[in-house]
């Protein structure tokens, strides 16, 4: 799809944050750049992804890495706020239906040349998740990972997405923890004082506690099976899947019916 010239507009999109992620253009794939940490994290969100629809859609929980298997062949999923295209693309490798949309046009752009030159057909469209929704279309699994802290009304936007999920479909969510420690790690550390991300990315006030998200979830149908953190470890410079919640962690659940 064409990327459209300006941002569509919808109830649970904040301009500033579509406006900031537009100008980051073709950063999104400089992987020593301001979202390398995207990239970082990457196998860490794909591996929870894959293990979880093996384990609950496919009911296949063999290994991930078995030779010539693509796991997630003819799922289909609709991967929300994809920005350059990062998640979506590593989904599509491994046999997944990819549909990928982001209310920025610029995104989108780039989402669709590097999925080109990847050799991977990815239907990125440059709309809102309440455009998606009216579509009517379900998917197999829904995926808006480091988007719920950059939406308005994020537990309206939960509710629209369980609309676009299946019965008995999966979604994963991926945020960072409302707490004194995250104030300190993912604003103070990685805005100001690594670099990680641009100067002004999160908003503390609207990071979320994990059991609001599972209540959020609960109150739209869909059921809690699973929360992780995910770990910055210092002297690798790596990160890993934890316990600790504090900061980044996952979630998934399941539509109900």
């Amino acid at each position: 799809m064409t990327a459209q010239s300006t941002a569509p507009h919808s109830a649970s999109v904040d301009p500033e944050d579509v406006a900031r992620f537009n100008r980051l253009g073709e950063l999104w794939w400089d992987k020593s750049g301001k979202m390398g940490i995207l990239h970082d994290i990457n196998p860490i969100r794909v591996t929870y992804v894959c293990d979880h629809v093996r384990r609950f859609l496919l009911n296949d929980p063999h290994a991930l890495n078995e030779p010539g298997v693509r796991p997630l062949e003819g799922v289909r999923i609709a991967d929300i706020g994809c920005g350059g295209g990062i998640l979506s693309e590593s989904l599509s490798e491994l046999g997944a239906q990819v549909t990928g949309i982001d209310p920025a046009p610029n995104n989108i752009a780039v989402a669709s040349r590097h999925a080109e030159q990847s050799g991977l057909k990815i239907d990125y469209r440059n709309i809102t998740a309440e455009a998606l929704a009216e579509t009517g279309e379900q998917f197999d699994v829904i995926t808006a990972l480091e988007v719920l802290e950059h939406v308005e009304g994020p537990q309206a936007f939960i509710a629209m997405l369980g609309k676009c999920l299946k019965p008995g479909g999966l979604i994963f969510l991926a945020t960072i923890d409302r707490t004194l420690k995250s104030y300190a790690l993912a604003i103070i550390g990685a805005e100001y004082v690594l670099g990680w991300v641009p100067k002004g990315t999160h908003d503390h006030s609207k990071f979320i506690r994990p059991n609001e998200l599972s209540s959020w979830l609960s109150a739209a149908g869909m059921r809690e099976i699973d929360r992780a953190g995910m770990s910055y470890q210092p002297l690798t410079t790596s990160w890993r899947k934890s316990h600790d919640t504090d900061v980044n962690y996952l979630m998934a659940a399941r539509k109900i019916g």
